[in-house]
């Protein structure tokens, strides 16, 4: 009976070390949270401010198709939008690249291949990758970077960020979820309820058929527009949160 107690709690003292090391690694491959690399300034999901604009974001493009479609949106509101493009379809597609960049548009870097699974260092071989194709087409190299799926992890910021990067996710009530084909009205409905001063919406141009995002578009920008909003790039949006840095550090100072 001793005998067997024994092994019951040599196997529960092993069970324990293994949950403690499996907890270690985990919490090492994670993230350490919002709110440290917010302050840090090393990651943006939206910004706190009075003003009414928002930023419109477009991931896995660029589509011959509907990404000029919604090019043609944008510009007929004045409204102006960032791409996370993927580095082969730029490729493919250099004229709606240039396109992007003559119109004011913010380019933004979302890898080459968009793998789902990855080491840092080929996932920083892709960015460098993606950046090099749309420098050979615009004479510009973007800055910022999203992640695939807006997933990553402590070593991926710290070598994106070491490479002058800054992280861009979204407002997480923001993603409309676009490529799951929920319907027009959904895509409309989660923009028009959810948004506020200083959000990141998330869009798709790329990576299959957007035509309930260029539909939901035609929609979302007119009634954002009459509301008062302003659609700005992400650099735009960064701009006016350093601004507001800078006014409390002032303020707090007088």
């Amino acid at each position: 009976m001793k005998r067997k107690v024994t092994k019951i709690v040599i196997v529960l003292a092993i069970l324990v070390v293994l949950v403690s090391i499996f907890y270690v690694v985990v919490t090492m491959a994670a993230d350490r949270g919002r709110p440290y690399y917010e302050n840090a300034g090393k990651i943006v999901w939206d910004i706190k401010t009075e003003e009414k604009i928002i930023a419109l974001t477009f991931d896995d493009g660029p589509h011959k198709k509907y990404t000029n479609e919604v090019l043609d949106l944008l510009n007929k509101y004045d409204a102006k939008g960032t791409f996370f493009v993927v580095g082969e379809q730029v490729e493919k597609n250099p004229e709606v690249i240039l396109r992007m960049y003559e119109e004011g548009h913010e380019l933004a870097n979302h890898t080459y291949s968009h793998p789902f699974k990855s080491t840092v260092p080929q996932l920083m071989e892709e960015i460098e990758q993606t950046n090099d194709a749309i420098f050979s087409i615009t004479g510009y190299a973007p800055k910022l970077f999203r992640p695939v799926e807006g997933l990553y992890t402590d070593a991926l910021i710290e070598e994106v960020v070491k490479d002058g990067y800054k992280v861009v996710m979204w407002s997480w009530h923001l993603d409309t979820e676009d490529w799951k084909d929920p319907g027009v009205k959904r895509i409309v409905d989660t923009v028009l309820k959810g948004s506020r001063k200083g959000n990141v919406v998330l869009f798709h141009d790329g990576g299959g058929n957007r035509k309930q995002t260029v539909e939901a578009l035609s929609q979302i920008l007119p009634a954002l527009q009459k509301e008062g909003y302003k659609f700005v790039t992400i650099s735009d949006l960064l701009q006016v949160q350093q601004k507001s840095k800078v006014q409390q550090e002032n303020a707090s100072k007088s």
